[in-house]
C-alpha cells in the first residue's frame, strides 16, 4: 500500500492488485449518478477525481450520455487510470439495459470503447450474474468466448466478474481465471438486510477470503446500499451510518481493493475525499456491533475496535491470517511470522473482550490461534 500527500496530508492512498501488479486508488469513482449531470458538471468532478488521486473508473453506469465525457477528460493520460467495462451492460436505448446477446454485447462494448477514446480495456467484466442459469446463458451465447478472445488478443488486459451472489461467484472462479471480482459490500447485504443481500454471513465472507487467498481483488459496489444506510429513516437498522464508516467497513474486508462511490459533481468528490482527512472516530463503524444478527455475533470483521493491545499484538491481522491459513492460503503463515508480535504473546488481560462490539472471546481465540500456528510452523 502506499499513498500521495499534498502538503502533509494524505489525500490518496492505493493498493497493489498481487496478481496483476497494477496500484489502485482505495476509493475509485462509480459511475451511477454521473449521467444526470451535464458535460461541464461531469467533467469537472472527472477532473477533481483525477487530481484528488483516483485511478479506477468503472463503466456500469445508469446512462451511456456519460461515457464522453470520460473520453474527453481522460484521452490524454489514458494509460494513468483503469477502466472497468462491462460485457453484458447495454445500452441500445440509452439507457442501462443488460444482455447476454453476443451481437448485442459486441455492439456496446464497440461503442464505448469508441466514446473513452480507448483501444483496449484495463479489467473486462463477466457483467453482473446472479443466477446460474445468468452463467449458462453467458457461455452458451458465445460471450464468454467473445470476452476471452480480446483477452488472447490484449484488447482486455485482465478478466473481471461482477455478481451479488456467493454460490455463483465461486462457480465462475471454479471456471474461468479471473483476476477482479465487483462484489456488493456493505453491512446491510453482510447482515441479511435489502434485495442483494444474497448467502450467508459465512458465504459472503468465504468470498472475501478466497479471493484473499487466491489473489483476486475485490472493487466494492453498492457500498451504502443504494443510499439506505445513509438516512435513518431508510436504513434497515433504523440508525444511519456516515459514507466515512461504510468506506472503512469495506476496505477493511479481504481481498478487497477498491471502493466505487457514485459521485456526479466537484463536491461530491471532494466531499469522499475527505475520508482521508476524518479521524478513526470517524470511520470506526463498531456501532454495527449492536444491531448484528445473531449468526454474526462472536465473529471477528478485523475492525480493531478492540485496540489497542498491551501487548501490541495486531488483532484484526492476526485473526485474518488465521482464516485464511484454514483455508489453504499457503502465504497466510508467513505473512503471520512476519508481525512484530503474535498470538502465543497473549497474556489474557481481557481488554481485547470488553471492548469487542461483536462478542469475540479474543482470548479463546489467542490461544487456539496460538496452537494452530505453533502446528503449522513445526509442519515446515
Amino acid at each position: 500500500m502506499d499513498l500521495i500527500l499534498w502538503k502533509g496530508i494524505i489525500i490518496m492512498q492505493y493498493r497493489i492488485h498481487k496478481k496483476t501488479g497494477d496500484r489502485i486508488s482505495e476509493i475509485g469513482f462509480g459511475s451511477a449518478y454521473i449521467p444526470e449531470v451535464n458535460e461541464k458538471t461531469g467533467m469537472e468532478a472527472l477532473s477533481a477525481a483525477y487530481e484528488g488521486g483516483i485511478n479506477y473508473f468503472d463503466m456500469a453506469a445508469a446512462d451511456s450520455r456519460c461515457f464522453p465525457y470520460y473520453g474527453k477528460a481522460f484521452s490524454t493520460v489514458r494509460d494513468s487510470i483503469f477502466y472497468q467495462i462491462h460485457f453484458g451492460a447495454c445500452y441500445d436505448s440509452g439507457t442501462y439495459g443488460w444482455s447476454t446477446d453476443l451481437d448485442t454485447v459486441k455492439r456496446n462494448v464497440e461503442r464505448t470503447m469508441s466514446d473513452l477514446k480507448t483501444d483496449y480495456i484495463d479489467y473486462g467484466f463477466i457483467h453482473c450474474l446472479d443466477e446460474i442459469s445468468d452463467w449458462d446463458e453467458y457461455k452458451h451465447s458465445g460471450t464468454l468466448e467473445y470476452l476471452m478472445k480480446m483477452k488472447e488478443q490484449g484488447i482486455v488486459k485482465h478478466l473481471g466478474l461482477s455478481s451479488h451472489t456467493p454460490v455463483l461467484i465461486n462457480r465462475v472462479l471454479d471456471e474461468v481465471p479471473v483476476d477482479m471480482v465487483m462484489f456488493s459490500v456493505n453491512p446491510a447485504y453482510d447482515y441479511h438486510q435489502g434485495d442483494y443481500a444474497n448467502g450467508s454471513i459465512d458465504e459472503r465472507s468465504k468470498v472475501h477470503r478466497r479471493c484473499e487467498s487466491e489473489e483476486i481483488g475485490i472493487t466494492v459496489m453498492k457500498l451504502f446500499s443504494g443510499g439506505q444506510l445513509l438516512d435513518a429513516k431508510l436504513s434497515p437498522f433504523g440508525k444511519a451510518l456516515t459514507t466515512y464508516q461504510c468506506i472503512k467497513y469495506a476496505l477493511d474486508r479481504p481481498g478487497v481493493i477498491s471502493v466505487l462511490p457514485g459521485m456526479a459533481t466537484k463536491e461530491q468528490v471532494e466531499d469522499l475525499l475527505r475520508y482521508y482527512e476524518a479521524s478513526d472516530e470517524e470511520k470506526d463503524y463498531s456501532v454495527i456491533g449492536s444491531f448484528s444478527p445473531a449468526d454474526a455475533v462472536g465473529k471477528c470483521v478485523y475492525c480493531n475496535h478492540c485496540q489497542p493491545c498491551p501487548q501490541e499484538i495486531d488483532i484484526g491481522l492476526v485473526n485474518k491470517y488465521y482464516n485464511l491459513a484454514k483455508i489453504g492460503d499457503d502465504m497466510a503463515l508467513q505473512h503471520y511470522k512476519e508481525l512484530n508480535h503474535h498470538a502465543d504473546e497473549c497474556i489474557a488481560c481481557g481488554h481485547c473482550n470488553d471492548r469487542c462490539p461483536f462478542s469475540v472471546d479474543q482470548m479463546k481465540r489467542m490461544k487456539e490461534m496460538a496452537e494452530y500456528f505453533k502446528l503449522d510452523v513445526q509442519k515446515l
